[in-house]
Formats: C-alpha cells, structure tokens, sequence
C-alpha cells in the first residue's frame, strides 16, 4: 500500500480509539503500535504527527504520545462584515479593479475527490515524478558546507550559470536571477514592467494562472489570437497599435492550452513587431523538459535570438520534476534586469539556499537525463492511448493540434456546448476536467475542454477516464 494511504488510514484508526484514553493518558508506544498495526516505523511517526497537527496528541520526545487535554470553548464569532466596505472602497479609484481570482490556477492544483480520474492536473503523475532523485539531491545539498545559510540573493552562481547554458545564444550567468517557481516569475516580471491600469498584450487562449496575475496587478490583458503555428504577427502588431502597449506574454513553445509551437518564420516577426512598438516580450518556457519522444529538434527560445534585451524569459524546473520542487529563473538584457532584482529581493528576499543546492545536485547527477528520457517517452504513450481513446470514443469532439510536447490535448466542443454543465456531468461520471473558458480573456469564439494526460497514473486510467467522459457527453451533448 502506498505510504500516504497507509499515514490516512492509521490516523483515521487512532483517532477513533482516542475515547478509550482520558485527557492526558498515555498512548501505546511507537513500537507496540507497529506491531498491531503491521505499519512501519515511519507511518505511525507521520500518523502520530497529523494527530498532533489537529490538536488531538501531544507528543513529548523520549515520553512517548499522550491524549491532548480538552480543548476550551470557542469564542463566539465575530462580526466581518465590515471588510466588503473597506475592500471595495480601496480600489475605488483604480483605471482596473484589482480582484484576485484563483480559480483558473486552483483547478490545477486541487486534488480530486477519491476515485476521481485527473484528466484537469497541471503536474506529472508521482509515478513520473522523480522522486528517488530529488529525495537523494536534497539529502546531498543538505550536507554541503555552507547549505543553510544565507544564499547570493541573485541565486547560486553555478545555477544561474546552469539556466543561462539551457537557454543559449549569448544569455549569461549574470543576466539571470533564481526565483521560486515560474508564478513567483512571471508576477515579478509583469510588475516590473506594466504599471497598474495599463495594457498587457496576451495569446488567446491562455494559461490561466497569468491572467490572474495580471488582473491582480491590475493590468488589462488585452487577447491576441493563436492558430496552430502560435500567435498571428499581423494581429499582435494591431494589437500594439491600439492599445499602446509596451507588453506580450507569450509561450513560444507547446503553448499553454493549444501546445502549438510558434513557427519559424513567425519568431523574427515577433522580436521585430516588440521592438518597434518598443515593447518587452514576456516569453514562458514552461515546458521545455516536457518533449515527447517523437518531437522533431526544438526550436531555441525567443530570448537566445534576442540581442536587444526585448525578451524577458521566464524558465523553470517545476514542471519536469514536481509541484513543490519549486525553482526556476528570470533572464532579461539591459537595465530591467535591475528593476526585476529589486522587486523579487522586495517580494521574496531569495530563494531558499537548500532548495537551490538540491536543484544543483539533481541537475548533475546522471539520474537527471535518465529521468527525461523516461518522462518523454512516457508522455508520447500517453499522449496516443489519449488522442486514440477519443478518436474512437468521442469523435465529435474536435482535436485540431496533436502536439510533441506538453502534457494536454486542446478540444473544441460542438457549438453551442454548456462548458459547465458538460464539467460538471463529467465529475458525476468520474473524471475531472478543466474548461475552457478561463484560458480567454475576452469572449471566447467556441466552448472548448483542456484534458491532461501526465497526471494519471497511466493509459489505463486514461483509457477510462475516457470512457467516462463518453458518458458525460451523451448525457449533455
């Protein structure tokens, strides 16, 4: 049985035999525990440790566990009424209202309820993830000298290093900073370079997660639409002419939900187009480390062909390793590369100086390439057992891009399709999937589903998630 099954259930069993111990009675010990429970040492440590998290247990060390004493009644409730009044008032006078809306980012990030199929998942599988490796990295950095101390606040020299080499051209060491995770960057990055009530220029549809941060930051993104060769240069130049903005968020790579991939002849247009609008291209190289097996040579990013310092680009190491593996970094040319430094020290200070030893460790070790060759070719099967299953089973929901990298298929739904109502019959049936409407930032042109194929545990789950999809569409379709 899995470990955090196991944790659960042995938590669940000692809370329910807490009744036969008085307030501060003592309970078994750890050992006699392992015993009548057949778990190991390690799980009634975790067990004993969640109880205690809940107040149930104290646990006194070299004493054992021992009930927890009653706990005192609650005070009654207080009156927060107030806050919608102060809340509301604040940004009375801003150009854009500056609400925070996570549920775009949260569909992602919640887990399912049990038995629920994770076609909506933003993260590789556990089984995908690596975890002996970065278990193994992390207990390295933790004993080098110096590891819990204070880091450079740009980052550690050999990681920034590390980054620079991944994206190439002429970026170097210097030009890039170490930042927590590709959200923490992009925030940063769309701070540093729009003031509040201003345009942002964004591809339409996309990710989710940057359109809240924009919003929040009280930007008005403004959508530029994407075709299976990435974001339409005559349209983005438009765009720049309208509005006057001096911003373009763009994923040039297995785009984020399309997974189109911008073409050749499209990529100088772009850099040519920002530069003449005098405008930052905000390039999110999310999942670079996540080509499929079968993908031609990849394109180098937008800022290795940059020598003008119009590209800030955002790279990170999350999405090929874990969701709480969380490092990643900024590049950019020129004197933003100040104003960026000065807002992440202000936001974050830095990065902690243990995960970024281990981020050295596990991008060093051999174990690193072993794991991206399995994942790129566990992501092309997954990715056919997916486009098969619905091929077959649900051809008339339309697949316009198969894509070579990425971990999503982008579907149309017949016109007319109620987005939430097919949701929410497909959650009854069993299988978690995420719709479309939060990838527009304007009116959407046609209902679409974004369904992921790397956070399920493999193509059989795949091969019924689909199955229970088929029956949500003949219930709504």
């Amino acid at each position: 049985m899995h470990e955090r099954s196991s944790v659960g259930e042995l938590a669940n069993r000692l809370r329910e035999e807490l009744n036969r111990y008085s307030p501060g009675g003592k309970l078994p010990s750890s050992r006699a525990l392992v015993d009548r429970y057949r778990v190991s040492p390690v799980t009634v440590s975790r067990a004993l440790a969640q109880l205690a998290a809940e107040g149930l247990v104290v646990t006194r060390p070299g004493a054992g566990a021992y009930r927890a004493e009653p706990r005192p009644s609650a005070d009654p409730a207080g009156d927060t009424s107030w806050q919608e009044v102060a809340l509301s008032a604040d940004g009375a006078a801003d150009l854009v209202p500056r609400t925070v809306n996570a549920s775009g980012v949260v569909v992602t990030l919640a887990a399912p309820p049990p038995g629920v199929i994770e076609f909506n998942g933003g993260y590789l599988h556990p089984s995908l993830q690596p975890e002996r490796a970065m278990a193994a990295a992390l207990s390295r950095a933790g004993r080098r000298p110096g590891a819990w101390g204070r880091p450079p606040l740009d980052g550690l020299p050999e990681l920034r290093e590390w980054f620079a080499r991944g994206i190439g051209g002429a970026v170097s060491a210097a030009e890039v900073l170490i930042t927590a995770g590709g959200q923490a960057a992009l925030t940063t990055a769309l701070r540093a370079l729009a003031p509040p009530g201003a345009p942002v220029l964004v591809e339409s549809p996309t990710y989710p997660g940057m359109l809240a941060i924009a919003r929040a930051a009280g930007l008005r993104p403004v959508p530029v639409p994407v075709d299976a060769d990435g974001v339409r240069p005559p349209l983005l130049a438009d765009a720049f002419r309208a509005t006057g903005a001096r911003v373009f968020v763009c994923q040039p790579l297995f785009q984020n939900p399309t997974g189109a991939v911008l073409a050749p002849e499209r990529r100088g247009e772009v850099l040519r187009i920002a530069r003449e609008a005098g405008a930052f291209v905000i390039e999110d190289d999310f999942v670079r480390r996540l080509v499929h097996e079968d993908a031609p040579p990849l394109p180098r990013p937008l800022a290795a062909e940059d020598p003008d310092g119009v590209v800030v680009h955002v790279g990170s190491l999350t999405k090929a390793t874990s969701p709480s593996f969380r490092v990643s970094a900024l590049a950019a040319r020129g004197p933003v590369l100040e104003r960026l430094r000065a807002i992440q020290i202000v936001d974050t200070f830095f990065v902690p100086r243990p995960l970024q030893e281990a981020a050295l460790e596990l991008v060093g070790s051999p174990a690193w390439p072993r794991h991206l060759r399995s994942v790129s070719t566990e992501l092309r099967v997954r990715r056919d057992a997916m486009t098969s299953a619905l091929l077959a089973g649900l051809p008339q929901l339309a697949l316009p891009h198969i894509p070579s990298g990425g971990y999503h298929l982008w579907l149309r739904l017949p016109d007319g399709t109620d987005e939430a109502a097919l949701v929410a019959a497909a959650l009854r049936a069993g299988v978690a999937i995420t719709p479309g409407r939060p990838y527009f930032s304007a009116e959407p042109p046609a209902p679409h589903v974004r369904l992921s194929f790397a956070a399920v545990a493999g193509t059989g789950e795949i091969a019924e998630g689909v199955r229970r999809l088929r029956t949500a569409c003949d219930e709504v379709l």
